[in-house]
């Protein structure tokens, strides 16, 4: 069987057609305007010519030709050229390249409507690849920005994503991976590192969102705000050699440092300089870092800048100005009608009142030349100098007559005294020799020591009974001893015998920065500023009023308190007051601030712990998301997961379900059948518990002697 001949197509030829011989068909589709304008693409065909032929079909009158064209296909074309006309850029009778339709086998909205839907717009990747192309011929991001009406930071983004590794624009090319994320990788022109990280999430799709593509990425730079990339700057860094990397599809607040060890010289290095400056103006060491452990200052006594001393010329000028605003305010007041000049001429003196008070404050030479500063960097990047702090070493020693040495027998011969009767009485050692065997003497000769002890003795007894029956003198005196011990360093001038012990906490990394360490901080400097000379603590604090006496004392107690879990010294009857007292006070972590991230907990834990605390937090679904990540990943995705879960570890959760606070006692519920016939003794959580507990016998005991005979005595 023959085949029938395949019929062969003819295509519609192409002409040359003057250009005031055609004219717009009222048959195409295109009604609304979108896409480039018509006036940009009229100056992009001025500038290369017509690359696209307009669709033409010839206007017949009673079947015949009459020498005019309709444009049913292309109109956005004509009216382009048609612009050119009326600017007088190209002339009217120009040849026009179309394609003439005359065989009449579809309509003319047919043709317009085919030309507009069979048209497949420029797949992304392609114009990412013409437009680094276009950059490698020469042309800048501004000819291209021209060229194609858009705007240069348009053509910065497409040549960024072009440079995204070719591995990855092959998948985008493939629809394995989305334009949002080709966006997030081109973030970072390392192209092995790109890699890196889609082989790490390409597994879950949960890993996969541009905005954790961008955090892995980025997971070893240092932010653009971060302190120490605006105290050194990007311009320095930048001619150090420094690579900024930048997202130009969102906002990066300035991008990211990518080479944080540079960072870091950077910083060291400007800090030394600064810590010079410094240190020129007078004091006597300067110690400069980043930050500083918690505590750093303890053991140091710290003055204060004072207010620069008045001229005698601005003595006489604020003693005029007092006068005279005293005087006029006075007068007015006096006045039953407002005057509006007296009152601008008020507001003028009481603002030059105001500059007297408001003067700069010196730090006083001598005390710089024993004292020194320490410099950091505050959060905002900007160099942060808290000053006026002295060493113990470098107090000013002062030769008296009450030395140290004397009160403590040292420099005394006190070879025929018994260490017992060893007393210091007024900063002199009292006799040398027994009553017996002192010479007599014309005269009152000193008392001796036995008796001077004896006496003194019994003074304590009574003054002790004293205060005892006075209770607002006493608690004045036990926050007279701690003040001391908190705000005078080594002062042993109270009679009271209570020790009071802060410890700092300095190996702990980040604790300054806590927010509770700051209002401590912030509230300790408050009070010491108010602080007068040690020799007149107890009057300032009998001149308080009650409620700042209280507010000073419980400022002293609080810095006393350690709750802190060490293995070495184990207290669970301390640890468990610490919860008696928390839960007296009603607090909890969670309302204090503190959440887990990846620096205070979850770095510095299992992998098992870590999915634990997600699993406690947010649930199984969510353990499950990263039980298979490996661990610095899965510490970040938990901080992540846990943020506004009030989720708490162990050690943080307060383990006392209700404290009695009037009665002072625990109340548990749960009570042992061994536990509740000695008493509603807590059970201490397993973290605080003592492995090493003693034995019944060993409990009945202290030192050897029995606890019947440890009662307190009325």
């Amino acid at each position: 069987m023959a085949k029938s001949a395949i019929q062969k197509i003819t295509l519609n030829q192409a002409e040359n057609i003057p250009f005031d011989k055609l004219f717009l068909s009222e048959k195409n589709v295109r009604r609304i305007k979108n896409g480039v304008s018509i006036e940009d693409l009229a100056a992009d065909i001025a500038r290369r010519g017509l690359i696209q032929s307009l669709n033409i079909r010839p206007e017949l009158k009673d079947g015949e030709e009459t020498g005019r064209y309709e444009v049913p296909a292309g109109g956005r074309r004509f009216s382009a050229l048609q612009l050119l006309v009326k600017r007088k850029e190209m002339a009217k009778t120009a040849p026009t390249p179309c394609i003439v339709n005359r065989s009449g086998q579809t309509s003319m909205e047919d043709d317009s409507l085919a030309e507009n839907v069979h048209r497949e717009n420029l797949h992304p990747l392609d114009q990412f690849r013409a437009f680094k192309t276009l950059s490698e011929q020469g042309l800048d991001v501004e000819e291209i920005a021209a060229r194609y009406f858009v705007s240069p930071n348009t053509v910065k983004q497409r040549l960024k994503l072009a440079n995204v590794s070719s591995k990855l624009l092959d998948l985008y090319e493939q629809d394995e991976i989305r334009l949002e994320q080709i966006m997030a990788f081109s973030i970072s022109d390392d192209h092995a590192r790109q890699e890196q990280v889609w082989e790490r999430i390409a597994g879950n799709s949960n890993m996969q969102e541009p905005y954790y593509i961008r955090r892995l990425l980025t997971e070893t730079t240092v932010r653009a705000d971060d302190r120490r990339a605006v105290y050194v700057g990007a311009e320095a860094y930048e001619a150090a050699g420094g690579v900024i990397l930048r997202d130009l599809f969102e906002q990066d607040s300035g991008g990211w440092f990518q080479d944080a060890a540079l960072l870091e010289q950077l910083v060291f290095e400007k800090l030394k300089v600064d810590a010079e400056a410094i240190r020129a103006d007078g004091w006597k060491w300067v110690e400069a870092a980043i930050s500083f452990p918690y505590g750093h200052t303890s053991g140091m006594r710290r003055v204060y800048a004072e207010p620069e001393e008045m001229s005698a010329d601005e003595i006489a000028r604020h003693d005029a100005v007092k006068a005279e605003y005293d005087k006029l305010d006075a007068e007015y007041a006096e006045m039953e009608e407002a005057d509006e000049e007296i009152e601008n001429r008020l507001d003028q003196l009481g603002a030059e009142l105001d500059a007297f008070s408001d003067r700069p404050h010196v730090y006083d030479p001598a005390q710089k030349a024993i004292a020194g500063a320490f410099v950091t960097l505050a959060a905002n990047g900007k160099p942060q100098i808290d000053a006026g702090f002295v060493r113990p070493e470098d107090e000013p020693r002062v030769e008296t007559d009450e030395d140290d040495e004397g009160a403590n027998g040292e420099g005394v011969d006190t070879s025929n005294v018994d260490d017992a009767d060893a007393v210091v009485v007024n900063g002199r050692s009292l006799g040398q020799t027994s009553e017996a065997e002192e010479p007599e003497e014309d005269g009152i000769k000193p008392l001796p020591d036995r008796l001077v002890f004896d006496l003194t003795a019994q003074r304590t007894l009574a003054l002790r009974n004293a205060l005892a029956s006075d209770v607002d003198i006493a608690f004045v005196a036990v926050l007279h001893a701690l003040v001391l011990q908190l705000f005078y360093r080594f002062a042993k001038d109270s009679c009271l015998e209570i020790g009071l012990v802060s410890n700092s906490f300095g190996q702990v990394q980040g604790l300054a920065e806590t927010p509770w360490a700051k209002e401590i901080g912030e509230r300790h400097e408050a009070w010491d500023k108010d602080m007068p000379d040690s020799d007149k603590l107890w009057v300032f604090l009998r001149g308080l009023d009650e409620a700042s006496r209280k507010a000073l004392f419980a400022h002293c107690a609080s810095l006393s308190l350690n709750a802190v879990v060490e293995p070495w010294n184990r207290r669970p009857g301390a640890l468990a007051h610490a919860d008696v007292l928390a839960g007296t006070l009603g607090f909890d972590m969670v309302e204090a601030g503190w959440s887990p991230t990846v620096d205070n907990y979850l770095g510095r834990v299992t992998k098992a712990r870590i999915v634990q605390a997600v699993r406690e937090g947010r649930g199984e679904d969510s353990a499950q998301l990263i039980d298979h990540m490996k661990k610095d990943l899965m510490a970040r995705e938990a901080a992540r997961l846990l943020e506004g879960s009030e989720w708490l570890p162990e050690p943080l959760r307060l383990e006392v379900d209700e404290v009695a606070t009037d009665a002072g006692e625990i109340v548990t519920d749960d009570v042992t059948d061994e536990t509740a016939p000695d008493g509603d003794t807590a059970e201490l959580p397993a973290y605080l518990a003592d492995d090493t507990g003693a034995s019944a016998d060993e409990a009945a005991t202290v030192d050897g002697e029995d606890t019947d005979h440890l009662q307190a005595a009325e």
